[in-house]
């Protein structure tokens, strides 16, 4: 009896060690995080990378910006008008992040933690005509505001922290192993605990991979977004029908010079009967 007395204490001590042993090597890897903004030449855009093991497995560049709504009194303190702050994510955000097999996640954190962006990613497996293929998706948004920080809201009734979250969302979807990249604007939409209130995320200068990176702090082949690919078609189409249209002017041309060289050098047959005498 005491050796079993003895025994299941040990082993609970043991549970506890590799609970807190786990919790502890979760910990460390999201601390494993580096915010590179300095090196973009966009000042608006931020680069984030998180390493896990030593190497890079979730990295991200992209330009993002809040349109919040909020109430203020009107001027007769009766009515509530609805004002706009326009949050632009900043350099020097702290961050966080971790990284899995089919979910990965990035949290950014600025303004003394007034705003903090949650930004979560999953790999899904599908059936089609082709055989199994896999993507990824940007499956979820959050991002949490205090509308009693000054630099952005003023005088704000409602003041305080509020949550905004993405509904079914599923954006950003890319082939697995490869980066997804888009330099045109995307919005997506946020319901706020702020009674009856949207916020609007705007997405620019993207460029994210969070699964399968190959390469430290190097992205994979880039699946660009169809507006990028349309706006890439139409600069480069007029261009493309320039050359065309080139082309047939010189071929024109060339033939046009060819039929008149050859027709030049043939002798000319007189039509008048009396010519052929003077002929020879």
């Amino acid at each position: 009896m005491d050796l079993q007395g003895r025994t299941v204490p040990s082993v609970d001590r043991l549970r506890v060690l590799l609970m807190l042993f786990h919790t502890m090597a979760q910990i460390m890897a999201e601390q494993e995080v580096e915010n590179l903004s300095g090196l973009s030449t966009n000042p608006e855009k931020d680069i984030f990378v998180v390493r896990e093991n030593g190497t890079t497995c979730l990295m991200a560049e992209f330009a993002a910006k809040f349109i919040v709504p909020y109430d203020v009194w009107a001027s007769n303190y009766v009515d509530l008008i609805t004002e706009q702050a326009d949050i632009a994510l900043t350099r020097g955000a702290e961050v966080k992040g971790r990284c899995g097999h089919s979910e990965s996640e990035l949290q950014v954190f600025w303004v003394d933690r007034a705003y903090a962006l949650k930004m979560l990613f999953v790999k899904e497996s599908h059936n089609t005509s082709k055989g199994p293929e896999a993507t990824w998706r940007l499956s979820k948004v959050q991002f949490v505001y205090d509308s009693s920080e000054k630099t952005h809201f003023k005088d704000a009734v409602s003041a305080g922290k509020h949550t905004a979250n993405s509904h079914h969302l599923s954006a950003l979807v890319t082939p697995a192993g490869k980066s997804y990249e888009c330099q045109a604007q995307q919005t997506i939409s946020l319901a706020s605990s702020d009674p009856q209130k949207m916020v609007t995320m705007i997405l620019s200068a993207v460029h994210i991979q969070p699964f399968d990176i190959i390469s430290d702090f190097v992205f994979s082949e880039e699946h660009k977004c169809p507006v990028d690919e349309r706006e890439q078609l139409e600069e480069t189409l007029p261009l493309i029908l320039g050359l065309i249209l080139g082309l047939i002017i010189v071929v024109t041309l060339v033939i046009y010079h060819v039929h008149h060289k050859m027709t030049a050098n043939q002798v000319q047959i007189p039509r008048d009967r009396s010519q052929y005498k003077h002929m020879g």
